[in-house]
């Protein structure tokens, strides 16, 4: 779409066919059908009845749709038996519900002006970067810098060579063969008959057998494998010029260490292209490369889901729409186009998602060494959706339903709450991948890596806008999606609002709780992180981990289960710590919590083939991951929620199967449990009670066992990101004719999910 200024004619000309592009835009958009996000397409309605920043036009005076609400308690809202009120079927603490309820009924859309960027970058950001047309600044792909893209960084594979470690120290992306210093991967190389193939971690090294039978083989790191991997002899162990058609006809030989890691290649010899994983897959407005989307003009932002003044009103995404646009009578000064004002009746809490650079976010995906890192899909061969079993993958859930969402505005003004989006979940996971993440300037801490990381994100907010300052910070969100949550999170930010899976109080468990020492961060000093819990439930909230979709489980409608059908009385199943084979060595590890069980209800023999003290005959307490996990825990009675290196994905897997979760962890919030009322559905029991535990479950009566079990299946959807996952299966209907069964099933779901309770919660 050419510039207005190219034209060769009058501005009044130009204003007038503008405005009649406009207007056929705009009858096209209402005669179109559009497919919404899900809390319009399931019903849930917008609830918040807060006080609105400014108005449309700028001034300080409340919009006159909202300025006088005052939400009037329904008397009739009363707390049940359980000291619970009931909104939208989930039983939620008493002034939560009733609020929910009164603000619900009065609520009404306002109208909210979105600006449609025009300002234009240097120099395009040369082909190596995307425009943010609303800022003027390029976000650079990975592998580049600068203010219009230009300089080329050079990020190495290896750490510096010793003589007695001529790759260096061991790091994921040790590279002895070519090295593309744009991602710090690995590859063949050229003079190779397959260039673009991956030589990742051990595939390019000396690999040593078993020093005893049974034993593992141990790779070298000092030692590349060239005679092999390079090798034409169909006799030898090859990779880089293995052609694909002849290993799978058996007529060469290959290194099974060798594979495809990195994302976006598939097939056993990395011969099939496939589509890579991207937020929202870039919005059908752009092309997923490893993880960024490179975005068709006009469009920008981390997944291609903001239009410019380039872009074709009829293509503008559904939270813009339908939308009101006003087009300047007066020419633009300048080599910037036309700003354009669109305004969008919208619901509140309204969310303003900052478009951070692409260091914090996308960069992280793009640089993955591992296709299944930190993401809650990839794609197969066919391009067809696989889901992945990433508890981590939670975050990127979110961040796509944010992204797409209706809340969603550009009107920072207007915003209700500032969605800072650092995907902690890649940083972690991708911490030991290559030098340029500098973990060895962190002691090898992925606690600290993490912190600063947050920091230098902090620090861009301050530096780039003014809204951090109207409220110190207590309007903003921030996801920290590992083990221990937001307790690494720097002091700056601690005032606003954390969304983590660990809703440690630090009441009890006062120090980090994880067995694993790269994530312990009681090494992190107090001038760096404060002295701040890692969860504080009169702001924050724990949110569900990411569990992969299960369209068997759905169908068979496990979480609806009857008690007469549940004979398990108490069900857990997990690493059980050192007792048993292949058990966690640590003492720490889930804070001697599962030790405990076992000790006492463990019903299968460890290591001195002795069974838990008090075991009995309707108890699993076992460390054998069994192939029927969701069955058996579909015919259970109570499911136990117990730690692991932090938070665990227990809850989630007790209450999508309709299992009463007992929970053991003291101190420790589990989702939802600072706003919904866990009386109605849970039984908490305290760490020192373990020997207990059967006692006190065999003393609840059978009409709270029903009530209990009939709570769960009123909120098992609000532990599932279904939002993400429709809106998934609306990108993949569109590319094949039969859904995958996991759509279906999931269409087929109408209560409130994950993201329709965190905007309840908003």
């Amino acid at each position: 779409m050419a510039s207005f200024q190219s034209w060769k004619c009058s501005w009044s000309l130009i204003a007038a066919v503008a405005s009649l592009v406009l207007l056929v835009s705009l009858v096209h958009m209402f005669l179109t059908p559009l497919f919404p996000s899900s809390l319009d397409y399931f019903g849930a309605r917008q609830n918040s009845c807060l006080p609105v920043n400014v108005s449309v036009d700028g001034s300080s005076e409340h919009l006159a749709d909202n300025s006088q609400l005052n939400p009037v308690f329904d008397p009739q809202l009363v707390a049940d038996s359980h000291g619970a009120v009931t909104y939208r079927g989930a039983p939620w603490k008493p002034e939560i519900g009733r609020w929910l309820s009164s603000c619900d009924s009065i609520s009404t859309a306002i109208d909210v002006v979105e600006s449609i960027g025009s300002k234009s970058c240097e120099n395009d950001c040369s082909g190596q970067g995307i425009c943010n047309r609303q800022l003027g600044q390029c976000r650079c792909f990975h592998g580049f810098d600068g203010e219009g893209c230009t300089k080329k960084l050079q990020l190495g594979c290896n750490h510096p060579e010793t003589l007695e470690k001529p790759f260096g120290w061991w790091i994921v992306s040790i590279c002895p063969a070519y090295c593309d210093t744009t991602r710090a991967m690995c590859f063949c190389g050229a003079g190779t008959k397959y260039p673009n193939r991956p030589v990742a971690e051990s595939c390019g090294f000396k690999i040593n057998l078993p020093s005893e039978p049974g034993g593992p083989k141990i790779t070298d790191w000092t030692k590349a494998d060239f005679e092999n991997i390079f090798t034409t002899n169909s006799s030898r162990r090859g990779w880089c010029n293995v052609d694909p058609k002849d290993a799978y006809a058996s007529k060469v030989n290959f290194k099974e260490e060798c594979d495809c890691k990195y994302d976006g290649l598939g097939g056993r010899f990395c011969e099939i292209p496939t589509v890579c994983s991207c937020l929202n897959q870039c919005s059908g407005h752009g092309h997923c490369h490893g993880g960024f989307c490179q975005c068709d003009n006009g469009y920008y932002g981390i997944d291609c889901s903001i239009p410019s003044a380039l872009s074709p009103m009829q293509e503008w995404p559904a939270w813009l729409r339908p939308s009101k646009v006003d087009v300047p009578d007066k020419a633009p000064i300048g080599t910037n186009l036309i700003n354009v004002s669109a305004v969008v009746k919208k619901k509140r809490p309204l969310i303003y998602v900052y478009d951070l650079p692409p260091e914090f976010n996308s960069h992280l995906l793009e640089g993955r060494h591992w296709k299944f890192e930190c993401v809650n899909r990839i794609y197969t061969d066919e391009n067809r959706t696989l889901w992945t079993e990433q508890l981590y993958g939670s975050q990127m859930a979110l961040y796509e339903s944010i992204l797409a969402s209706p809340y969603r505005t550009m009107n920072g003004e207007e915003a209700d709450y500032f969605y800072v989006p650092v995907l902690d979940s890649c940083l972690i996971t991708r911490a030991d991948d290559a030098p340029h993440l500098g973990i060895q300037k962190h002691s090898r801490l992925r606690s600290s890596v993490t912190l600063d990381f947050y920091k230098k994100a902090y620090d861009h907010i301050v530096d780039q806008y003014l809204y951090w300052n109207r409220s110190s910070g207590r309007d903003h969100i921030w996801f920290f999606s590992w083990d221990e949550g937001a307790c690494c999170a720097p002091k700056e930010i601690w005032n606003s609002m954390m969304l983590v899976h660990w809703g440690n109080t630090n009441s009890k468990h006062n120090h980090s709780t994880t067995a694993y020492w790269a994530d312990n961060w009681d090494p992190i000093p107090s001038h760096r992180r404060g002295d701040h819990p890692c969860f504080d439930p009169e702001k924050d909230l724990v949110l569900p981990a990411w569990k992969r979709p299960e369209p068997g489980a759905i169908w068979l409608k496990l979480w609806a289960r009857p008690r007469k059908e549940r004979k398990t009385l108490f069900y857990f199943n997990g690493n059980l710590g050192s007792a048993y084979e292949h058990g966690r060595p640590e003492n720490t590890y889930s804070m001697g919590i599962r030790q405990k069980l076992a000790e006492e209800f463990g019903s299968t023999p460890n290591k001195e083939g002795k069974l838990g003290r008090q075991h009995a005959a309707n108890v699993t307490v076992s460390p054998l991951r069994s192939p029927k996990y969701l069955e058996e825990l579909a015919s259970s009675l109570f499911c136990g929620v117990l730690p692991g290196d932090g938070w665990s994905g227990r809850m989630e897997d007790s209450i999508q199967q309709g299992c009463i979760p007992v929970i053991i962890q003291d101190g420790i919030f589990l989702p939802y449990e600072n706003v919904l009322n866990y009386k109605s559905f849970a039984v908490r029991i305290q760490e020192d009670d373990i020997p207990n535990l059967i006692k006190i479950l065999q003393g609840i009566n059978e009409t709270e066992i029903e009530f209990m079990l009939a709570n769960v299946r009123q909120i098992w959807q609000r532990f599932l990101y279904r939002d993400s996952v429709l809106l998934e299966a609306q990108r993949q209907k569109k590319l094949f004719p039969e859904e995958d069964g996991w759509a279906v099933e999931f269409s087929k779901l109408r209560e409130d999910d994950v993201f329709s309770t965190f905007i309840q919660k908003s």
